[in-house]
């Protein structure tokens, strides 16, 4: 799952980056609500975790425009003020929870547990073709049952293949999912195909059907009759 950290303080981001990181989830951070906006609109994040007070555009006027078109990502607020007229405006804005600071990094990791399991998001916790089953809550893909042990990576590039079902998608739209913004990655480089090999390798092994396709000149696809 990929999480966008909107929030202006450095140090703060950067903890709960390393710690989303260590907690097996993907993690963005910027450090302005103009640049949080843009990303968050992006379609590719799962989850924002939204500061209140940020600089070029404040996270009210975020989460605003952010539901004039996402209306089911989830957002979680984030704010150094405790007053409740302040709680109230985000949740009316169309927040899905609000946190104060400072706050404990477990009660954080569970509400995004809490916000990313709704019914809106809940459509997509298992992701299937043909005998292939993903399930994004518990981290599990098998295949004719079998359970398949995937990495962070192999796992983040499965999903969404698998999101996009029969769709095909670049690889430089599978690096912008899968991996930071801040990666060290080479437009040039053949990062991506060399983890979709490690992939079908895992879920192709001994199987009569091949289920991810390369896309001669184009990327890779997934579909229920290859």
């Amino acid at each position: 799952m990929k999480i966008l950290i909107v929030e202006d303080e450095t140090k703060l981001a950067q903890i709960l980056q390393q710690g989303l990181k260590e907690n097996g989830y993907i993690a963005d951070w910027v450090g302005d609500g103009a640049t949080g906006l843009e990303m968050a609109l992006s379609g590719s994040y799962d989850a924002v975790i939204l500061d209140v007070m940020l600089p070029a555009m404040d996270g009210f006027e975020v989460l605003s425009r952010i539901r004039k078109t996402r209306s089911t990502l989830p957002v979680m607020m984030l704010t150094a003020r405790t007053n409740v007229d302040d709680r109230v405006r985000g949740l009316d804005f169309g927040a899905d929870d609000y946190l104060s600071k400072p706050f404990d990094f477990k009660e954080l990791l569970a509400r995004l547990r809490a916000v990313t399991r709704r019914p809106q998001v809940e459509i997509r916790s298992k992701l299937t073709v043909a005998d292939l089953e993903l399930d994004s809550k518990s981290h599990e893909v098998r295949r004719g049952g079998k359970l398949i042990d995937l990495t962070p990576k192999e796992f983040g590039i499965l999903e969404y293949l698998l999101s996009r079902k029969g769709l095909v998608l670049t690889r430089a739209m599978i690096m912008d999912h899968v991996w930071p913004s801040d990666s060290d990655y080479n437009g040039g480089s053949n990062l991506v195909e060399v983890y979709v090999n490690f992939l079908r390798k895992k879920i192709d092994q001994g199987q009569s059907v091949k289920l991810i396709q390369t896309i001669r000149g184009a990327g890779y696809m997934i579909q229920d009759h290859p």
